[in-house]
């Protein structure tokens, strides 16, 4: 199979979808790798380092889409990327449809075969294309909100861990899955106090064992979360519902509830956000307020360190990059259940219910598309 590598041009976006260790186990198995000239320089990786690992290096990326076969990104396509698809081409990337119509109808009316990393999920219900940047995302989420509650970057000048004789911050985390355990991790490790909203009785067990004594787990319900957000210096939203719109679980009438000065990060906002008031932003212009309350909503926030990322990612890519090129995607989705999971678009047909019941798009079964 011939794989293509584009450079990603999401805003600061700086990863790469593959590493030169991916190109030399796809090239020793026979397959052809293109990476498009200076991929890989935002996460620290040559074009000298790819060549020696058996790529091709393409100047032009309108040739690379040409001639790949299975295309590997990190994040979705953008406006200028959707003439490059082609009926039946493979894209194997970060999709999150289920937050973007436009985007949605481009890939369906593109023909192409979109296999999404958010929704391969395992039997047990992970999610193992999601959890290193969930990972990732989630320590992030403490460490820029402890950085906007300072004074002069807009917050109302609150230590996470506060100093002997003055209270630290106090911390929501409104899901307890991987973003939030890791968020509630960091915020706890810098001293903050924590409060973590769960709605699974079994994760909370979970959560009580590993998140140390500072940190508190409650049941999700509006009446509890209204009462937490009154007190939060620093709210994050880490609600996920595999390849589905997040739910609005604080609203606007909420956000006055809160202080002036303190903080929201929407972790969520790849999928929609959790909260009423986000709205996707950039690593460039990343923050804005609303009722006095800084809101920081970047949708690729696992970005801002993109050599941790990258190698974190395609870590855990490149075993199901490798099968889909070994056997072709539809014999890989055949046999492997989890790998069938990710699919979310085929020739035209949308094949992800989440994504359809958003948008009201006929839904296909993977297992009808596939035969």
């Amino acid at each position: 199979m011939i794989v293509g590598v584009p450079k990603e041009i999401k805003n600061n976006e700086n990863r790469v979808a593959i590493v030169p260790s991916g190109v030399m186990a796809l090239s020793d198995r026979g397959h052809t790798v293109l990476v498009q000239k200076g991929a890989g320089m935002g996460s620290g990786i040559s074009d000298e380092d790819y060549a020696r690992a058996g790529a091709r290096i393409v100047d032009n990326v309108a040739d690379l889409w040409a001639e790949a076969e299975m295309i590997m990104k990190i994040k979705e396509p953008l406006p200028p990327e959707y003439p490059l698809m082609r009926h039946g081409q493979v894209m194997f990337t970060y999709f999150h449809l289920a937050s973007d119509e436009t985007l949605t109808r481009a890939v369906l009316d593109s023909g192409i075969v979109a296999i999404a990393y958010e929704t391969v999920q395992l039997p047990d219900g992970s999610l193992p294309l999601l959890s290193p940047m969930s990972e990732v995302a989630g320590a992030m989420a403490a460490v820029v909100g402890a950085n906007y509650l300072a004074g002069p970057n807009g917050g109302r000048g609150v230590l996470m861990g506060g100093i002997p004789g003055v209270e630290p911050a106090h911390v929501v985390v409104i899901g307890g899955g991987t973003v939030g355990t890791n968020a509630a991790l960091m915020a706890a490790g810098l001293g903050a106090q924590v409060t973590v909203f769960e709605v699974s009785i079994s994760r909370m067990r979970y959560l009580s064992h590993v998140l140390p004594k500072n940190v508190k787990i409650l049941y999700s319900n509006r009446h509890s979360i209204e009462a937490a957000l009154a007190d939060a210096d620093l709210v994050i939203g880490a609600v996920l519902i595999p390849g589905a719109k997040a739910p609005k679980l604080v609203t606007r009438d909420m956000i006055k509830l809160m202080k002036k000065g303190s903080v929201i990060v929407d972790v969520a906002v790849d999928q929609g956000g959790c909260i009423e008031t986000t709205h996707p932003t950039t690593h460039a212009e990343p923050t804005y307020f609303v009722d006095g309350v800084l809101h920081y909503a970047v949708a690729n926030m696992p970005g801002a360190f993109p050599r941790t990322s990258t190698f974190a990612l395609t870590n855990a890519t490149l075993p199901y990059a490798i099968r889909i090129a070994d056997l072709g995607a539809e014999e890989a989705m055949r046999r492997d259940p989890a790998l069938r999971l990710g699919l979310n678009a085929y020739k035209g047909k949308l094949t992800c219910k989440g994504v359809s019941e958003a948008f009201g798009i006929e839904y296909h079964s993977p297992e009808e598309v596939l035969g």
